[in-house]
């Protein structure tokens, strides 16, 4: 039976994190996307947190992510609030297409 190291959730915390930033580079038209590949970038962040906290005996990591949790929900409802307000008055969420934003 094989068990799981710190260097296995350390790997998978690093290609989910590669996986967010590749997300992001690519897709810079689609605002939902975007929110979603960071998100993906938070949880990645926290996978490595717990990882740790939990290789070290230390309960510190996990208190952190829950802190990190709120300001990522509190992110996402913001985020959509304004991604609802954009696509009620221009109709479209295209990135490129969003210029009124610019001072």
């Amino acid at each position: 039976m094989m068990t799981l190291t710190l260097g296995h959730f350390l790997s998978l915390g690093a290609m989910l994190f590669a996986l967010s930033v590749i997300g992001i580079f690519l897709n810079r038209k689609n605002l939902i996307v975007l929110l979603m590949a960071i998100e993906l970038m938070l949880l990645a962040v926290n996978m490595n947190f717990v990882a740790f906290s939990h290789y070290l005996g230390d309960m510190h990591g996990q208190v952190f992510v829950f802190f990190i949790l709120t300001v990522a929900a509190a992110e996402s409802a913001i985020g959509l609030a304004i991604l609802v307000l954009l696509f009620r008055n221009k109709n479209n969420i295209n990135v490129d297409e969003l210029n009124s934003l610019r001072g």
